[in-house]
């Protein structure tokens, strides 16, 4: 790992810049408590129904939690390369070949992006008319997180479009031809 605090692979620091280090560590810590929350509160809806005393609550805070794991995981492995990415077939690929898929690849994650973005703020405007039972919260606080993953999401998916085109996207440890930089 290069910084003290980084984790971001070594083989993927060409894709990355430093400065969104630090985001990405603070939404990993985001995703840890998230999970963790969920988890709890999961236990404690279970444990109190057994005992014939259920606190509703808890089924609004293990959604609240759920949601934003969700989609702060969906951020999170869109920096790290770890969600449904078609890394196998261009991996294979070399040369002007490979730029142009990998570079398609991000940008049809940048246009999904984009759409939770501008649709998920639509929406969460929209969820102030709608509220939780049995806390009558707007379901905009659901609905925030969506358009906050989708900044995040096209701001990872622009990180690594620019640096594949200035540096290559191959990883260095492949082909040397893989490491074609687009014409600028």
């Amino acid at each position: 790992m290069s910084g003290r605090h980084s984790l971001v692979l070594e083989s993927q620091r060409h894709l990355k810049w430093r400065r969104l280090d630090a985001l990405e560590q603070g939404l990993m810590v985001l995703c840890g408590v998230a999970l963790a929350g969920f988890t709890t509160t999961v236990f404690f809806d279970v444990v109190t129904r057994i005992l014939g005393h259920p606190w509703l609550w808890l089924q609004e805070v293990t959604t609240t939690f759920f949601v934003y794991g969700v989609f702060i995981g969906t951020a999170v492995a869109t920096r790290r390369n770890d969600h449904l990415y078609l890394s196998a077939v261009t991996e294979a690929m070399s040369g002007r070949t490979r730029l142009f898929f990998e570079t398609f690849n991000r940008l049809v994650i940048l246009g999904a992006a984009l759409c939770m973005a501008v649709f998920g703020y639509i929406n969460f405007r929209q969820g102030f008319g709608n509220f939780r039972m049995p806390s009558m919260t707007p379901l905009a606080s659901l609905y925030a997180a969506i358009p906050l993953s989708g900044a995040l999401v096209a701001l990872f998916a622009v990180e690594q479009i620019v640096n594949g085109w200035r540096h290559g996207f191959a990883d260095g440890t492949g082909d040397p031809a893989a490491k074609v930089r687009a014409p600028l």
